[in-house]
């Protein structure tokens, strides 16, 4: 199943960009023999201005059709990493070619594409930089990775 991380804005060089880098080419090494990847990054940019409604078509531009849709929101469910492996889990297996992820912008994900999510995702009630909910949905789809493969990576 690919991977597609869809987000609002450029991520630039740095450490965030370095920190996704790994988590991504670490993913790669261990999801591929599990059905898992490869993962691409799709940056969105409004350049016009239209604000959450036009970030919103930008996004589901990046999305494959027939792909499972995870939206990231304070307002989504909080997972442990291995409830989040198996909805990865699930989602594979049940012969779903794609999952796009997507992170918005400053003002959150356009309600008409949160509406279409089959899981809205949280990583905690506070509102995160965009750059780092990036770095952590990179490491969060590596450790799934690796809990799927069994390996000690993640521990409880």
């Amino acid at each position: 199943m690919r991977l597609h991380l869809c987000a609002v804005g450029r991520l630039r060089a740095g450490p965030e960009r370095d920190l996704v880098d790994d988590y991504l080419q670490r993913l790669d090494r261990t999801g591929r023999p599990l059905g898992l990847g490869p993962a691409t990054e799709h940056e969105a940019e409004d350049r016009k201005g239209g604000g959450i409604a036009a970030e919103g078509l930008l996004l589901s531009r990046a999305i494959p059709d027939g792909a499972a849709l995870c939206v990231l929101d304070e307002r989504g469910k909080t997972l442990s990493s291995p409830e989040f492996a198996q909805a990865l889990a699930g989602w594979r297996d049940s012969g779903r070619q794609d999952a796009a992820f997507v992170i918005g912008g400053a003002d959150g994900v356009d309600p008409a594409l949160r509406a279409r999510a089959d899981l809205t995702l949280s990583f905690g009630r506070m509102v995160w930089p965009h750059m780092l909910v990036r770095v952590m949905l990179a490491e969060q789809l590596y450790r799934a990775a690796t809990i799927l493969a069994g390996s000690p990576y993640h521990r409880v």
